[in-house]
């Protein structure tokens, strides 16, 4: 069939071509909308800038064909062959391209939004630029591809393989990589927020400087990667392996790895704020400081000598005990549980609920807490529902004042920066606590059962299992102490000013043994 042919019969609305010969023939810049190509052999055919919109090019062999600028908008392109095909700056938006071969295909600022490339193979094709927004790329081949630059948005990559493929400075925010293959893949610079990487393979893969903050990498495989100056801010990476990993001035903020094999890995000049150091497998680490501020600037800096890094890596979660000496009703337990409920929306530091243990005389709540420096401040607000606070809260609030008159007047205190945060985070929980006594109404109901009027002690736990009792109420353990066995109410009349205020050497001790500072 000739072009002219072709041409004639498509005016005419002949649109089945099923099957044609037409290798080698000049198509450039024609208007073939929706025309039935399944079959046919287009093989080093100039269709530069033809628009092909709606077309169905199905097991069709387009070899070596010059497609560039071409509209293949919403094409069927599902088993076709387009080997060292050139695309460059095509429209293939919404095109079906199942199990196609684009191997070593020029697809240079190629638009592939919404595609579906399911099982397609990309092996070495020429991605640079390229837009694969929410493309489907499930078990898609890219193995050595060059995607430096791409746009591979929400896209979903399960299973892909993007072995030894260049995705330097591409986006891939919010994309699934689920289970995907991405063995010493460059991800330099690459925007991985929000992706799903669980199960990948990034072994020996480039990460440096990539943002990773949010991401899933729960059972990754990061061995040998190198993960220098990327930021994991928020990331899940619990039961990921990273032997051997390099992670250099990594961010690694509120971080989840419990069980993450650190074995080998580098993590000299990390910031490492309110992630949990236990759980970890840490043999062989390599560390000589951390930056411990909230926001990485190198105000809290603590360094490493001999035994102090396998200690600082095997920490106990920081605490807060409050323990009540009653046993817990199921009246008051209603209650309690909305109370923290309520506060929990005021204040995220007790979002998550405490546990509680239970026994005929005393009942002790425990709040895991994210880092040292928020148990002061978070006791606090744990303390709200019992009639104990007043009291507790004053011995928090002079505890504060007492470390900040300590680094005014001291030289002693080895971080004013540690004694700065400590301040504004009490100012932010005594400000939110006036809040939610204002508007809650479950402390007027807490204030009216026994439970809550109980003497109470409050101790808190840091990260390097030191205790510190912050208020132990001169009524706890009395209770039964000259009392007929017939009465039952809570008798906690004593004086609020009947407490002791733990020693000025006692609270800096307890403070400056936060993060094992020297």
């Amino acid at each position: 069939m000739t072009i002219e042919e072709l041409l004639e019969k498509y005016a005419k609305g002949v649109l089945d071509f099923s099957g044609a010969e037409l290798a080698e023939v000049n198509l450039s810049g024609t208007k073939l909308s929706g025309v039935n190509l399944s079959d046919a052999n287009l093989s080093v055919a100039n269709l530069s800038g033809i628009n092909l919109a709606d077309a169905n090019l199905s097991y069709a062999k387009l070899n070596v064909a010059r497609l560039s600028g071409a509209n293949l908008s919403g094409a069927i392109l599902n088993n076709s062959s387009l080997n060292v095909a050139n695309l460059i700056r095509a429209d293939m938006t919404r095109a079906q391209l199942r199990q196609a071969s684009l191997i070593r295909a020029e697809l240079i600022r190629t638009d592939f939004s919404r595609a579906d490339m399911c099982e397609a193979n990309l092996n070495s094709a020429d991605l640079r630029e390229a837009t694969l927004r929410q493309a489907n790329l499930r078990r898609t081949n890219f193995s050595e591809a060059n995607l430096r630059g791409s746009s591979l948005r929400e896209a979903n990559l399960e299973m892909a393989n993007l072995n030894a493929a260049d995705l330097t400075s591409s986006d891939l925010s919010g994309a699934n990589l689920r289970d995907s293959e991405l063995r010493q893949a460059n991800l330099c610079m690459a925007n991985l927020s929000g992706s799903d990487l669980s199960g990948a393979n990034l072994r020996w893969a480039d990460l440096r400087g990539a943002n990773l903050a949010w991401a899933d990498l729960s059972g990754a495989k990061l061995s040998g990667a190198n993960l220098t100056g990327a930021d994991l801010s928020h990331a899940n990476l619990t039961n990921a392996s990273l032997v051997h990993a390099n992670l250099t001035q990594a961010k690694i903020i509120k971080v989840e790895w419990v069980n993450a094999e650190l074995t080998g890995a580098t993590l000299t000049g990390a910031k490492l704020y309110a992630t949990s150091r236990f759980g970890l497998k840490i043999e062989g680490i390599k560390c000589e400081w951390v930056d411990l501020s909230p926001t990485g600037d190198r105000t809290i800096i603590q360094n490493f000598h001999g035994d102090e890094l396998r200690e600082f890596f095997n920490t106990t979660p920081p605490t807060i005990r409050i323990i009540v000496d009653l046993p817990l009703e199921h009246e008051a337990n209603f209650v309690i549980a909305g109370i923290y409920y309520q506060i929990a929306q005021e204040y995220e530091g007790l979002i998550q609920p405490p546990s509680v243990e239970n026994s005929n005389r005393r009942t002790v709540f425990t709040f895991r807490v994210e880092n040292d420096e928020a148990l002061l401040s978070t006791a606090f607000m744990a303390i709200l529902p019992f009639k104990d606070a007043t009291a507790t809260q004053k011995i928090i609030h002079t505890m504060v004042d007492l470390i900040r008159q300590e680094v005014i007047t001291s030289q002693s205190f080895k971080s004013p920066a540690l004694a700065k945060k400590l301040i504004i985070l009490l100012e932010e929980a005594m400000n939110k606590s006036k809040i939610i006594k204002q508007t809650k109404k479950h402390l007027e109901v807490a204030a009216k059962l026994n439970f809550f009027k109980a003497p109470t002690q409050t101790i808190l736990t840091n990260s390097s299992a030191h205790s510190l009792t912050i208020y132990d109420s001169p009524n706890f353990g009395k209770r039964f102490v000259n009392r007929s066995p017939a009465s039952s109410s809570v008798d906690n009349t004593s004086n609020e000013s009947e407490y002791n205020i733990p020693s000025l050497k006692t609270i800096i001790d307890f403070v400056q043994s936060f993060y094992f500072i020297h």
